[in-house]
């Protein structure tokens, strides 16, 4: 389990190695991607709060970057946190995220990116609900839930 000492120090002394990587250019992103998702996503933007499609959804899946299908996020640790965000306590695997210091707009927070292709997601926060302590805020647009399907 990451706690917030763990993200700071990815943030500040570098990132866990990633299983892969995807790299695309900015017209191959904006060819897959709508203009919502590619701002958010390649630009650094935030949707508004409580607009997202995924904030309110707590179906059984997982989380994955919509940039590179990716997981990065499982349904059991989702909750909410009042913020207007989908929020999380754990990424679905320690490596699933990239952390970078983020000091825009007069703040000093930790951006989170997908770690296969860098896709901005959001940031995290040490104000989440125990034993992380975590609160990962993510934009619903920088994801798509892979609903899991009981085959029997």
């Amino acid at each position: 389990m990451l706690t917030w000492k763990e993200v700071i120090n990815f943030s500040v002394k570098g990132n866990p190695t990633p299983d892969k990587r995807v790299e695309k250019t900015e017209a191959e992103w904006r060819n897959i991607l709508t203009p919502e998702q590619f701002r958010i996503t390649r630009q650094k933007g935030t949707e508004r709060p409580h607009s997202g499609a995924l904030c309110a959804i707590h179906e059984a899946g997982k989380y994955n970057c919509v940039c590179c299908n990716t997981p990065l996020f499982g349904s059991s640790i989702k909750f909410e946190s009042g913020t207007g965000w989908p929020s999380f306590t754990q990424p679905i695997k320690p490596n699933a995220i990239k952390y970078e210091r983020d000091t825009a707009y007069g703040m000093v927070r930790v951006e989170v990116m997908c770690n296969t292709c860098d896709a901005h997601l959001g940031h995290v926060f040490p104000d989440g609900p125990e034993p992380s302590g975590l609160r990962y805020c993510i934009n619903s647009e920088s994801m798509i839930l892979e609903i899991e399907t009981d085959i029997k």
